[in-house]
């Protein structure tokens, strides 16, 4: 028996975890409103073409940090609260704002702007956790909102204080909302199939009335002040710049409703469109699910003859959305992690076998969700920091894997789950921001010598990182416990040196064609811009490394600490030069990261500190009692 569980757990917990991943394929079925389908209908969002699942997921993140609504945020996970998934949220902002109005979905994290906004305090009688908020409970108090964000915005974004960002990002999610709930109909739309079909009524009358007043002639002020009144609606509808939902049948670009809306009178009448998403609108208002899936169905043939790639699109995306494969890989590598580390402190070869197995699978997930982004977006795997985030992970994965394959020993699969937990966990925050696969900026989507770059230096970063850990690995196991003998002491530095190597390589070469890249996008190979230093700096780091080796300037230790220090440099390679706000290349975020990439140095610099002290003090290197 006990030589049946050695051999056959590994496989069978990889299986146990397939399954459970296989299991969040299945899309959930639609028990009335076709939300699902619903979530499958093709946009335009940040310049590209997206499913409606994906703008509803992305506007989620960034106004309540979650990809769901949690409609009773007082009531503990054990009291079962309602939850609603993104796409049905959206559906109701976009055709059914008065019962989306009453839904608490603004986060609000900071208790001052509580206090400040007037909102309730946590109170579970209250129905009120004090951290979510309604549209309705803020809009009465929005003039407030208004006047402080109008000061902070005059404040350096380095010199906010955690209030004042809590009034940028409040203030974002709210016109975000607002954008929403303008992207199909007026938000003071009490009926608007029957609104829309008043107007359309109205437009010759309307028109005539308005080329009258022009001509100096007689008109019919009742027809021009209805008249006028729409107009003003659709231009307000408009102004806020929603979405782009309405299809450009074959012709033209996708339009947004109140710009179609306002060429309506030149056509004397709205498009098949138009009506569908009105009949949709009506449907839900009233609760009539057959009649929104009827309008929706003739929606969706309207986009088949013309916009079928469109279409495709959408569903491929929303599959991928669906299978969230970098969530699914990151906990997995969690437990492979845990069972890995055991395995250290039993010396167990089933339980580190067991996470070299479940590996594997994290990592096939990931390279699945990888490569599926990559062609979704049909670009290199790394362009924004995101991405990077990903292929990071991803590449130091592979890497851990590899070592582990060469050393069996659980180190490798240790650097693999850990740095592939936390860049995954970096990139969900960074996901935050918004539309993660948004449009290139026109400066970067040049020409091959950027994929070549951006693969090869993050590659460059990957070998870095992975050293460094390795180091970090170093210290833990040999000052703070005693499983740090020497045959494993000599196997991490080896394994460091030879990554050093491997990051020197591929640091240089993406430094260098980066430079030809530089020189046929912008007319020279260096400019000492801020990302260029970084990416040299970290070549000249581990080239330095590779001289203290080899020159025997330093030894085991001094190796580990230094690839310790090199995670720093990396950092601020990767993430530091964007929050300095100057420079060609700086595209990311400049503030939510400045606290935790600090944090991360200081302690990098505490577990150098350690590395310095007396061998005595280091726990796997006292002397062992005879």
């Amino acid at each position: 028996m006990k030589i049946f569980f050695q051999k056959w757990f590994p496989p069978i917990l990889m299986l146990l975890m397939a399954l459970w991943f296989f299991g969040n394929l299945q899309t959930p079925k639609d028990q009335g409103f076709a939300y699902a389908e619903f979530g499958r209908l093709p946009l335009t969002a940040n310049g590209r073409i997206v499913p409606l699942d994906s703008l509803a997921r992305n506007s989620l993140l960034q106004i309540r940090e979650k990809q769901t609504i949690n409609l009773e945020p007082w009531k503990s996970h054990l009291d079962h609260p309602k939850l609603l998934p993104a796409t049905e949220w959206l559906a109701n902002v976009m055709m059914n704002p008065v019962v989306a109005d009453e839904w608490p979905v603004f986060r609000l994290d900071n208790p001052d702007l509580v206090s400040l906004l007037k909102l309730p305090e946590k109170d579970a009688g209250k129905k009120s956790d004090g951290k979510h908020y309604s549209w309705n409970q803020i809009q009465p108090v929005i003039e407030t909102l208004e006047k402080e964000n109008s000061r902070v915005q005059k404040v350096e974004s380095t010199s906010r204080t955690a209030y004042e960002n809590a009034i940028i990002k409040l203030h974002r999610s709210l016109m975000l909302y607002a954008q929403l709930r303008n992207s199909v109909q007026p938000a003071d739309a009490k009926d608007w199939p029957a609104e829309l079909a008043a107007f359309v009524k109205l437009i010759p009358d309307g028109v005539a009335a308005a080329q009258a007043q022009q001509a100096g002639k007689e008109f019919n002020r009742d027809n021009l002040a209805a008249f006028a009144a729409y107009i003003s609606r659709f231009q307000f509808m408009a102004s806020l710049e929603p979405p782009l939902i309405l299809p450009p049948h074959g012709r033209g670009n996708w339009r947004r409703m109140g710009d179609a809306l306002l060429e309506s009178p030149r056509s004397a009448g709205v498009d098949g469109s138009i009506q569908a998403f009105a009949k949709m609108t009506g449907a839900l208002a009233a609760n009539q699910p057959d009649a929104f899936n009827a309008a929706l169905r003739d929606y969706r043939s309207l986009l088949v003859p013309t916009e079928a790639k469109a279409l495709s699109k959408a569903r491929a995306e929303m599959f991928f959305n669906q299978m969230q494969p970098f969530y699914n890989a990151m906990v997995i590598y969690v437990l492979a992690g845990l069972l890995a580390v055991f395995s250290w402190f039993n010396l167990s070869e089933t339980l580190r076998r067991s996470s070299v197995w479940l590996v594997w699978l994290a990592f096939m997930i990931h390279t699945v969700g990888l490569v599926y982004r990559m062609v979704l977006e049909g670009r290199p795997p790394v362009t924004n920091l995101y991405s990077s985030a990903i292929f990071i992970g991803w590449g130091v994965a592979l890497l851990g894997l590899i070592l582990e394959h060469l050393y069996r020993n659980g180190i490798g699969v240790v650097a693999a789950t850990v740095v592939g937990f936390i860049t995954l966990i970096i990139a969900h925050h960074l996901a935050l921001e918004g539309d993660t696969m948004e449009m290139m900026r026109a400066v970067l989507d040049s020409n091959f010598w950027l994929a070549v770059h951006v693969i090869t230096v993050t590659i460059g970063y990957v070998g870095t990182f992975l050293s460094g850990f390795l180091g970090l690995i170093y210290i833990l196991r040999g000052f703070f416990t005693k499983t740090l003998d020497a045959a494993t002491g000599k196997a991490l530095v080896r394994m460091i040196y030879g990554i050093v190597c491997f990051a020197t390589l591929f640091s240089f070469i993406g430094t260098v064609t980066g430079g030809i890249w530089a020189d046929q996008s912008w007319g020279r190979f260096w400019g000492w811009d801020p990302k260029e230093n970084g990416a040299l700096i970290i070549v000249l780091w581990n080239a330095l490394i590779l001289h203290l080796r080899w020159g025997g300037i330093v030894r085991d230790r001094g190796i580990v600490n230094c690839a310790i220090f090199g995670n720093i440099v990396t950092a601020w390679s990767w993430f530091g030069v964007n929050m300095l706000g100057i420079g060609l290349h700086s595209y990311g975020f400049t503030q939510s990261a400045f606290f935790w990439l600090v944090l991360f140095a200081v302690s990098q610099l505490a577990f150098i500190a350690i590395g310095l002290l007396p061998v005595k003090w280091w726990k796997s290197f006292k002397p062992r009692p005879v």
